[in-house]
């Protein structure tokens, strides 16, 4: 049988917590060895204690004190992006050749779409997932941007409330910011800027997702035919995934030009609208948390290639 990674979580909250479900249902080459968390009492650790899982509540500190932690290939970090700082700073010094997966803000690393640039960076010592608001939508404009010269891409993510947990709630600067560097950086607009919304409505509505891009003037089929291409990529590990509608488009021309902050008067050009909405798998909280889905379904699609390449296995 072809051997696993063997895989640690540190963070034992939602994410975590809905990330070593999916190992554990869903993982081919990487299996849970240790949750990691600084909470006692929480139900992350419990449910990982009642499967076989390693744990501990100590932190990263009390990670290195497993025995199984001498076994540990690539380490999970579902806390804050202040915490991974320490958590990567840490690791580093016990086991410098180890791999971390990043699904805080904290950008230490590469920023990582799977189906955008996931190949690009499987030899990266750690590798950052973006944000939850970042893999629904930055696939988007680089749909559009493999088509068209983007001058602009704008994204709106709203979430549940009750599926934003005290990490997400902390790190929302850190959210705006490294979502709207990697709309630039990996999305390949010139110019990108993030929202998120934390929508407090009973009952919780599902995952929705506004993208807006500003591109040059190119065939509106063509943009609609690489939108449909890339959100049937993304469906292939989030299948909760989908437009919402047709994708809609305006022509702004020179005539009646348009003032965007932070990228300069009188723009011109095509503009495209995307809506998506992200169901979640309900591996651990309701379907209507599809922010946390896609953000751990990315991670191990990550984490799987990864181990594929380190494995010398033959991706399908």
């Amino acid at each position: 049988m072809t051997r696993k990674l063997k895989a640690a979580i540190i963070g034992s909250g939602n994410i975590g917590t809905d990330l070593m479900i999916k190992i554990m249902r869903h993982g081919n080459h990487i299996e849970m060895a240790a949750m990691v968390g600084i909470d006692p009492a929480s139900d992350g650790l419990a449910r990982a204690a009642r499967l076989g899982v390693a744990i501990t509540h100590d932190g990263v500190e009390g990670l290195a004190q497993l025995p199984v932690f001498a076994d540990i290939d690539i380490v999970f970090d579902a806390t804050s992006a202040a915490a991974h700082v320490k958590n990567d700073a840490f690791l580093r010094r016990l086991k410098p050749a180890i791999r971390l997966v990043d699904l805080t803000p904290a950008a230490i690393g590469p920023y990582c779409i799977p189906v955008v640039n996931g190949e690009a960076h499987l030899d990266a010592l750690n590798v950052n997932m973006v944000t939850c608001g970042g893999q629904a939508t930055i696939p988007m404009v680089a749909a559009v941007s493999r088509v068209a010269k983007v001058h602009y891409g704008e994204i709106v993510a709203s979430i549940s409330s009750k599926s934003a947990g005290p990490g997400t709630r902390a790190n929302i600067d850190e959210f705006t910011e490294t979502t709207s560097k990697a709309i630039e950086v990996v999305g390949g607009a010139a110019k990108g800027k993030a929202i998120i919304v934390l929508n407090p409505a009973e009952p919780p509505l599902i995952m929705r997702d506004t993208v807006y891009t500003l591109s040059e003037f190119v065939d509106e089929d063509a943009i609609a035919e690489s939108v449909a291409r890339m959100a049937a990529a993304v469906q292939e590990y989030v299948p909760g995934y989908r437009l919402k509608q047709q994708v809609q488009f305006d022509r702004i021309e020179a005539s009646q030009p348009i003032n965007i902050p932070g990228v300069g008067p009188r723009m011109s050009g095509l503009k495209t609208s995307i809506f998506l909405e992200v169901e979640g798998a309900a591996h651990y909280l309701p379907a209507y948390a599809g922010n946390l889905d896609i953000m751990t379904s990315a991670a191990l699609r990550t984490a799987e290639r990864i181990a594929e390449k380190l494995l010398a296995i033959p991706s399908v």
